[in-house]
C-alpha cells in the first residue's frame, strides 16, 4: 500500500479524494492539501480526512502525490514533489508551458520517480475496448463538445478540451507530425471556445478535430477509418461500432449489406459488430495503473513524455490560431 496525499481539492480534486479512499488494496489517503481555507475546510468534514496547512509538509508524508490544482500551479508541485523523490501523479495538460514540461522530465530522470499524466480517456473502457481493431488508421475524425461551463475558459478550448483526444491520437498513429492548420472563434471568453484543426502525419494518416465548450449537447466521439474497416468510438455513452469489409465466399445471405465495388472487382459485405463494453470507472483505472507501474517499477500507461507530447502538439495549434486573426462569435 502507498502513502498518497492530494493537492488541490477542487471540482477534480474532490473527485480524486473519494476514489482513491475506495481504492483501499492500493493507496492509504494521508490527507489534502488546498490553499483556499474554506474548501479545505467542508472537504476534510465531507470525507473525514486531514486537511494540512502547507503543501510541504503533506509531500513530506507520503510516496507518491496526485496534484490536481490549477494548470499554473502544476510546474511549482510537481517540481517540488519530485526532488522530494515523490511519485507524481499530475492531471492534465502536464504543465502550463512546454519548458516547464521539459525541465519535469529530466527532473524526474534524475529523481528516478514514475510520473503519470492524467488523460483519463486513455482509460475509458470503450477506447480501450476499440484498441484491437485499430489497425493504421488513415483517416480520423473527432468531435468534442460540451455545454459551457465557466472552470476551465481561463484556457483555450485546446488545452481545456481537445487535448484529451489529441493524447488519444498520438497513442494510436505512431508517426511525425508534418502539418499543423487550425482556427479559433471565440463566444464568450477571450480565449478560442470553439476550435477546428486539421493535422497531417508523415505516414499519410489526416485527423480532423473540432473542440467546443459551446455546445448545446456533449459529444465524445472519434472515428477511425482505415482499409477495409471503420471504428467508432463514443467516450461519453461508452459505445463502440466497428464496420467491416469482408470477402463474399460463395452465395450471399439475401439480408447481407453488400457493395457493389465496380465492374471487374469483387463485391463485399458489410459485417456489423457492437462489443459488449465493461462498466469500469476511467479514473479509479489510471490510478490502479499508476500505483502498478510503482509498484511493479514500469512506465506509466500515459507517461510523463505522453504529457510533454501533447502539450507541444496543442501549443502548436494555439501558435496556428495566434498567428491568424481569432474570429469574436459577435462578428460573425
Amino acid at each position: 500500500m502507498l502513502r498518497i496525499g492530494v493537492l488541490g481539492a477542487g471540482h477534480i480534486g474532490k473527485i480524486h479524494i473519494q476514489l482513491i479512499l475506495e481504492l483501499k488494496e492500493q493507496f492509504q489517503l494521508i490527507g489534502f492539501y488546498d490553499s483556499n481555507k474554506e474548501n479545505a475546510k467542508k472537504v476534510s468534514e465531507k470525507f473525514g480526512i486531514k486537511s494540512f496547512n502547507s503543501k510541504e509538509e503533506l509531500i513530506e508524508l507520503v510516496d507518491c502525490v496526485d496534484i490536481a490544482t490549477p494548470t499554473i500551479n502544476h510546474f511549482e508541485s510537481a517540481s517540488y514533489a519530485i526532488r522530494k523523490s515523490k511519485h507524481v501523479f499530475l492531471e492534465k495538460p502536464i504543465t502550463y508551458t512546454l519548458d516547464e514540461a521539459k525541465v519535469l522530465i529530466n527532473l524526474a530522470l534524475e529523481a528516478n520517480v514514475k510520473v503519470q499524466v492524467g488523460h483519463v480517456e486513455r482509460f475509458n473502457p470503450a477506447f480501450i475496448a476499440s484498441l484491437p481493431f485499430i489497425q493504421k488508421p488513415m483517416f480520423i475524425e473527432v468531435h468534442r463538445l460540451a455545454e459551457f461551463n465557466p472552470r476551465g475558459t481561463d484556457v483555450s478550448v485546446v488545452l481545456d478540451l481537445m487535448i484529451h483526444d489529441l493524447d488519444i491520437v498520438l497513442s494510436v498513429v505512431k508517426s511525425g507530425v508534418k502539418r499543423v492548420s487550425a482556427s479559433g472563434v471565440s463566444v464568450v471568453s477571450e480565449t478560442p471556445d470553439i476550435t477546428s484543426a486539421r493535422i497531417e502525419f508523415d505516414n499519410g494518416c489526416v485527423v480532423n478535430f473540432t473542440a467546443s465548450r459551446f455546445s448545446m449537447n456533449n459529444m465524445r466521439k472519434i472515428r477511425f477509418f482505415q482499409k477495409n474497416s471503420y471504428v467508432s468510438v463514443d467516450f461519453l455513452n461508452h459505445k463502440l461500432d466497428i464496420v467491416k469489409m469482408e470477402d463474399i465466399e460463395g452465395e450471399y445471405d439475401p439480408f447481407d449489406v453488400v457493395i457493389n465495388l465496380g465492374e471487374g472487382k469483387k463485391s463485399k459485405k458489410l459485417c456489423f459488430d457492437k462489443p459488449n463494453i465493461e462498466n469500469t470507472n476511467a479514473i479509479k483505472e489510471e490510478f490502479k495503473t499508476f500505483y502498478k507501474s510503482i509498484l511493479e517499477d514500469i512506465t506509466p500507461i500515459v507517461s510523463i513524455t505522453d504529457g510533454y507530447n501533447a502539450l507541444d502538439l496543442a501549443q502548436k495549434i494555439i501558435d496556428k490560431i495566434n498567428g491568424s486573426p481569432m474570429l469574436i462569435a459577435d462578428n460573425i
